[in-house]
């Protein structure tokens, strides 16, 4: 099967696209190994942070929608009923 221009794949995934997530998501998983094996005076862990972003409750809604938003963009805006084919 030939890929498309854009570098395609078959189920429409972007090779690119799955190496860049994988680069952040490895650096999110460096950061935090780094601050937990670091003092957490100098090193703050992810956990840290959101720790204290949730801490007030403006914060735990803002994330909570942040979250609701990404949710929709990634998963559903794009997405198609599978029986509908």
């Amino acid at each position: 099967m030939r890929r498309s221009a854009r570098g395609t794949g078959r189920g429409g995934v972007s090779t690119v696209g799955v190496i860049g997530w994988a680069v952040i998501i490895g650096a999110f998983v460096a950061w935090e190994g780094l601050g937990v094996v670091n003092d957490h005076d100098r090193w703050p862990t992810i956990s840290d942070m959101l720790r204290a972003v949730t801490r007030p409750v403006a914060g735990r809604w803002i994330l909570f929608s942040l979250w609701l938003w990404l949710g929709w963009h990634l998963f559903i805006r794009g997405w198609q009923f599978f029986l509908r084919r």
